[in-house]
């Protein structure tokens, strides 16, 4: 959608073929259906794949401060959380609407529930052969998403059609999801949410961390800072390697600082108290529970019996919680998509493919991903406008030219 308005006011003229029945419905589930639009915090270092700068020359033609002035100027009205920006509607449909309505002002012919069969280039010229009819364009964009979220429309089509006319892909994998832990993982954790500290290893190589609030459910762990590491775990797994995920529950603190808690709460409070009782107020109850049983202390064992070697090992599986990893969840349940187009592929500044002129990529389809927190949607922005102005300049060139 960013794409076509930004060609088409330019004086090119767009046709935009959607498969599903109608256009944008992604949108409609970011941010918890809030869209979450982008993020004042735009260093590289949010941003995934093989070359994470690739999105350097896209943000220099649009980037922070030109995104916040369209969809002004569009009608969404800002509203900034701790550096993260919604509309201040605070509904997703709204950046919808302002986006149909300025596609229909600029003239955009938009075709739903058109089912691509193939796209070919012949005689400098893009045919797209569908259930419908056939359609033909100077130039072609694909901005059909990854595989995340099939239900709004991203069912990976794009990496066909893209593999057709010659280019290759980093293995897509689900990004912004849930990791599953292998057997044997306590169920009776299930339904807490607590702060901690996220550190990834694969095949004992720490790959990234993350702190924030995690949730513990009947397969695996989910929350923020579990999101932000699960595209390593990904492609770790696609590799073929052992993942291991270590959760400390207690991050606010150091060990030692744990350790004189602990003595405390066990020698000198606990007393007439037992183990699992010496722990309320600390933890949850069913993660003491599950910290007692990693640390083979009896729940009933009365608090100033714990030696100093038990105490030692409790503190070590608070901080050092293992959750060996067997997969991410699918696709569905993903938020995103890493991998994608090789950006050595891609032009830069044009978001062109390198090897067929003309045709274009935009947002999820090029392997770019960012973290939770806009920057998925910021790329989607940028690359599409940057693709939608190059396109809008080659075609007015090929006009000249005939």
């Amino acid at each position: 959608m960013t794409a076509a308005i930004f060609a088409a006011e330019r004086g090119a003229g767009v046709l935009l073929l959607e498969h599903m029945e109608q256009i944008g419905k992604k949108i409609l589930v970011t941010g918890n259906g809030k869209c979450n639009y982008t993020n004042r915090m735009q260093e590289v270092s949010h941003y995934r794949g093989d070359e994470p700068a690739f999105v350097m020359s896209a943000f220099a033609q649009f980037g922070l401060e030109q995104t916040l002035a369209f969809f002004e100027e569009l009608g969404i009205y800002p509203k900034e959380k701790n550096g993260y920006f919604y509309p201040a509607s605070e509904q997703a449909s709204s950046v919808l609407e302002v986006m149909k309505m300025r596609l229909q002002r600029l003239g955009v012919t938009i075709h739903c529930g058109v089912g691509i069969r193939s796209i070919e280039k012949t005689d400098g010229s893009f045919c797209f052969d569908t259930k419908s009819g056939c359609y033909f364009g100077k130039n072609c964009i694909l901005a059909t998403g990854g595989y995340a979220a099939k239900k709004t429309g991203s069912d990976g089509s794009g990496f066909i059609y893209a593999k057709k006319f010659g280019h290759h892909l980093s293995e897509p994998v689900p990004a912004l999801v849930q990791l599953v832990a292998k057997p044997p993982f306590e169920k009776e954790m299930a339904g807490v949410r607590t702060a901690a500290n996220v550190k990834l290893f694969a095949d004992g190589v720490l790959l990234h961390q993350d702190t924030g609030e995690v949730q513990l459910t009947d397969y695996g762990i989910s929350g923020i800072p579990v999101f932000q590491v699960s595209r390593f775990a990904a492609k770790a797994l696609a590799a073929g390697k052992e993942v291991c995920a270590y959760l400390d529950f207690f991050p606010t603190a150091d060990e030692t600082a744990l350790t004189r808690i602990l003595k405390n709460r066990f020698y000198q409070s606990g007393i007439g108290k037992s183990a699992k009782e010496a722990l309320v107020g600390l933890f949850a109850d069913k993660l003491s529970g599950v910290f007692l049983k990693r640390s083979q202390i009896a729940w009933d064992m009365p608090a100033e019996r714990v030696t100093d070697a038990q105490l030692a090992e409790l503190n070590l599986k608070i901080r050092q919680f293992e959750v060996k990893i067997a997969r991410t969840n699918k696709f569905d349940a993903a938020q995103v998509t890493a991998g994608g187009i090789l950006t050595k592929e891609l032009n830069d500044k044009s978001m062109e493919s390198r090897l067929v002129p003309g045709l274009f990529f935009a947002g999820e389809m090029i392997d770019i991903d960012g973290e939770c927190g806009g920057y998925n949607l910021q790329w989607a922005w940028s690359s599409g406008a940057v693709a939608g102005c190059a396109a809008a300049e080659r075609a007015g060139k090929e006009c000249k030219k005939r």
